[in-house]
């Protein structure tokens, strides 16, 4: 593949979210000036885009102006002191309008934020609004009632993904250097892969889901999405470590080491299983997928490692039917009144029906297979430093692929076969991320998906560097940018 020259930086959104930071640190740039020009994108950009639900400019210059003041009285600052970013509306921020990209609470405002917003604000971030989500983040593309859909920006005719589409689409179009997500079966791996971007889905227990803690089922979890491995690295110590109560602990990193520190470490010869067969009844690839995918295979034996094919059949085809019925089952306690059912989309009303009529029995089993199955599945692939796989089994879909027929259970099993792959290490809990290598010859990007043993982050970071550094990819952005 060829790739353009990288271009110097000449606009403040061509710096990447640590050179925001350390121009802010060396008063080269002041966080009000960050803010006021990723507001001037948002509102250039956004119409078309769709990434957000709600701006909020009066906050973030208030809270831009107070950075500055703390720059000028000198002191240790955060490590992210003025850099702009946003909040997916699946997450509370007080005093600011979060709809879960439901109808039905268009204008609910909490008054508590996330455990993950106050972390990023202590970081020194600075929230310009919610970016969009569909309805309670259940699909893998992003539209719904109250924003309706977020294109990509390579190609707006095409979905961004989800659930964190409306944070990839603000990153790959230059509103922001960097954004939460996060994902419950791929939601911040999908749309990474779709934007060009860099995203990591964490441990489960690496970033806490307080105060309400309301992902009983334990696929959720938050994480970061950017350009670069060492921004996302860096968001990602911003936003880790658990709340006092949080039923999950990843195991803290050595004292010391940060994740933005395994971006800059040698990664040595790293065993890697790659598999292709999601084991998805109908979840045939694309040649473009299977084309990224041997890429990456061959990028990643020319770096040093060993990469070896999966022996046997896939593990996986056991778990699907048990994720679908958990994956229903978190639809059963959605904040709506049965009055207000009907406001809601068919794929959320489906997925709602279906949980409901789950026995405790049915519920349990399901739980349980899943249990079951994430054991077995990190005890056989053990032997392997990474796992190398698909993110999507077809490139970006187009705008109402998934739902034109307002059939709930058609849109959901369309779902099943496009995102085959990423949902299995939610309910293992590993570490996975997208990685951007590969453009299709009309220039979608489609990422693929490293898998890290449990909660060893650190390696993917230090291979995605690694990777990075040998096939650039930050420089790539789409045409209006």
């Amino acid at each position: 593949m060829t790739t353009p020259p990288a271009c110097p930086a000449t606009q403040l959104h061509d710096l990447t979210a640590l050179e925001q930071a350390a121009a802010v640190q060396a008063r080269k740039v002041s966080p009000t000036e960050l803010v006021e020009h990723s507001l001037a994108r948002i509102e250039a950009l956004d119409a078309g885009i769709g990434a957000f639900i709600t701006v909020t400019p009066e906050r973030a210059l208030a809270a831009a102006a107070d950075a500055d003041r703390a720059v000028l009285a000198g002191g240790r600052l955060p490590p992210l002191h003025g850099v702009p970013t946003a909040i997916k509306d699946l997450n509370n921020t007080a005093g600011v309008r979060t709809t879960f990209g439901s109808a039905v609470l268009a204008d609910f405002v909490p008054d508590v934020d996330d455990a993950v917003v106050t972390a990023l604000a202590a970081a020194g971030t600075i929230s310009l609004g919610k970016t969009n989500t569909p309805e309670f983040g259940f699909p893998c593309y992003t539209d719904n009632d109250v924003a309706g859909p977020t294109r990509c920006p390579w190609d707006t005719t095409r979905l961004a993904g989800g659930s964190s589409g409306g944070a990839a689409a603000a990153v790959a179009a230059g509103m922001l250097p960097f954004a939460q997500g996060s994902d419950g079966g791929g939601s911040i791996r999908i749309p990474a892969g779709i934007n060009g971007l860099f995203g990591i889905k964490p441990s489960r227990g690496r970033v806490s889901n307080g105060p309400y803690n309301s992902e009983v089922t334990a696929l959720g979890v938050q994480g970061p999405l950017a350009r670069t491995v060492r921004d996302a690295a860096a968001m990602l110590d911003a936003m880790a470590g658990p709340v006092i109560g949080d039923p999950f602990w990843a195991p803290p990193l050595p004292r010391g080491e940060t994740f933005l520190g395994a971006a800059d470490r040698p990664v040595g010869r790293l065993r890697v299983g790659r598999y292709l067969d999601s084991g998805m009844p109908g979840a045939d690839l694309d040649p473009e997928v299977r084309a990224a995918f041997e890429d990456a295979s061959t990028l990643l034996a020319s770096l040093g490692h060993e990469v070896e094919d999966l022996p046997g059949p896939p593990l996986t085809d056991g778990v699907f039917p048990a994720f679908e019925v958990v994956w229903a089952l978190s639809g059963t306690t959605l904040p709506v009144p049965d009055a207000a059912a009907g406001r809601l989309r068919p794929l959320t009303r489906f997925l709602r029906d279906r949980g409901l009529a789950l026995s405790a029995k049915d519920a349990m089993e399901a739980m349980f297979t899943l249990r079951l199955f994430a054991r077995r599945f990190i005890q056989a692939t053990s032997r392997y430093d990474v796992l190398l796989a698909p993110v999507c089994t077809l490139p970006p879909r187009p705008l109402g692929w998934f739902g034109a027929d307002g059939d709930g259970a058609a849109d959901f099993e369309r779902q099943k076969r496009y995102a085959a792959f990423p949902a299995v290490y939610n309910v293992t809990g590993q570490p996975a991320v997208s990685v951007p290598l590969w453009w299709t010859a009309g220039g979608l990007p489609i990422g693929t998906m490293l898998v890290g043993r449990p909660a060893d982050e650190a390696t993917l970071i230090a291979l995605a560097a690694q990777l990075e550094q040998a096939r650039p990819w930050a420089h790539r952005h789409p045409a209006m940018w």
